[in-house]
């Protein structure tokens, strides 16, 4: 059964520039919400909700169980309808990029509707250079784009993919313990090369370590026989509900696309394929096509 913790406060601060990181973990300078889904008594019960509830405040990179109003029929976030549970749950992510507002819109079947709107809290993203290949594993630019199509269409497809899965609803832990070696939403820098921002969150652990399955969930992707360019063997994993996992560089991966996964399950060991400077375990997260902050849905510490 679940239960959530109350709305809290956030007031949004401006970023600020910062100086680069040279694969050094950096604290997360930005409104930090509680974890999400956190667990409490504090959830309203059905008769009295007259409003939306939220589990945490939006940020960017951020992820909130909300739960709709009493008697609501259908929720649209930012107009598109969001999938509810019978006691009215859904999630709502909020891309790195994501604007500084959002809207959500409860719809009864009365035609009535009662309209919200979510202030995003900007972040502040830092700089990190990295001793890698901007290509990976490919050893040149035509090599790379040769196979970067075929790759990207096997994990859109993966990420395409709706199974039934409760690990949303469960609080998420690390899959594997170790320095935090590269932060979500950095600006990243390969050998002198601006790449595109970091998408997940480092973990440094020696090649080989086995790490675990963050919450229950779905294989979808795993490319055990396959070396990304970038991804080196990739493995993706669906918690239901949008939410997806994804962890990269692996040495091997011990489960196959299909099986169903438990939280705590060991499902693959660290290395260091595709583009990676040393041995570390890449742990990025999506909802729909919003990339979340995985360190925003652990413990902290």
């Amino acid at each position: 059964m679940i239960a959530f913790a109350a709305l809290a406060t956030c007031t949004a601060t401006p970023p600020q520039a910062s100086a680069p990181v040279r694969d050094t973990p950096v604290p997360v300078e930005r409104p930090v919400p509680a974890r999400a889904p956190v667990r409490s008594a504090s959830v309203p019960a059905d008769s009295t909700r007259p409003d939306f509830w939220f589990s945490a405040p939006a940020v960017q990179g951020g992820l909130v169980t909300a739960r709709a109003p009493g008697g609501a029929r259908a929720v649209l976030f930012n107009g598109t309808e969001l999938p509810l549970t019978p006691e009215g749950f859904f999630l709502i992510g909020f891309d790195r990029d994501a604007e500084n507002s959002a809207s959500l819109v409860a719809l009864f079947s009365d035609g009535q509707r009662k309209d919200h709107y979510l202030p995003v809290a900007p972040g502040n993203w830092k700089i990190e250079h990295v001793a890698a290949n901007p290509t990976g594993g490919a050893k040149t630019t035509e090599e790379f784009q040769a196979r970067r199509g075929p790759e990207l269409a096997r994990i859109n497809a993966a990420r395409a993919i709706r199974v039934a899965s409760d690990g949303w609803r469960q609080n998420f832990i690390r899959p594997v313990a170790g320095r935090i070696s590269g932060l979500f939403g950095a600006q990243r820098i390969y050998n002198g090369t601006p790449g595109s921002y970091h998408s997940g969150m480092d973990i440094a652990a020696p090649a080989g370590t086995p790490f675990v399955a963050p919450a229950d969930g779905v294989v979808t992707l795993a490319a055990a026989d396959d070396v990304f360019t970038l991804e080196g063997h990739l493995l993706m994993i669906d918690h239901g509900m949008g939410l997806n996992s994804a962890f990269l560089h692996c040495s091997a991966l011990l489960v196959r696309e299909g099986d169903v996964v438990k939280q705590g399950q060991i499902i693959g060991t660290v290395g260091a394929t595709g583009r990676a400077s040393g041995p570390h375990l890449h742990w990025g997260m999506k909802w729909n096509s919003a990339r979340i902050d995985p360190r925003l849905v652990i413990p902290a510490g």
